[in-house]
């Protein structure tokens, strides 16, 4: 079968193109630069790397949560503090105190 000159032209080209595809995505992969679906989006291959990295950042947010709610509690306590009237905080006190010597 004996192609005309244009049409080997269009399989040459189509040929390069696809080669250069294949290059470009194996060249991504090989570097770990993120691979693009159609729309341009960036598509991150699943790894088991990565995903101990996502679970060990799940657990550090996880902390760092529990420990800025414990912030905000002990924040509360001392703007309780400052805010109540000299005389309350007093009886407070002297009220630990009393508990503390029956205690001992």
């Amino acid at each position: 079968m004996d192609f005309p000159l244009t049409e080997t032209a269009v399989i040459v080209g189509i040929g390069t193109i696809t080669l250069g595809w294949v290059a470009n995505t194996w060249m991504r992969i090989r570097h770990g630069y993120p691979l693009e679906n159609s729309w341009g989006k960036a598509v991150y291959p699943k790894s088991a790397e990565n995903e101990e990295r996502v679970k060990l950042l799940s657990q550090e947010n996880a902390a760092l949560r529990a420990e800025l709610g414990s912030m905000k509690d002990r924040l509360a306590n001392v703007e309780r503090i400052v805010t109540d009237s000299g005389y309350q905080l007093t009886h407070e006190i002297e009220t630990l105190r009393g508990a503390q010597k029956e205690a001992n």
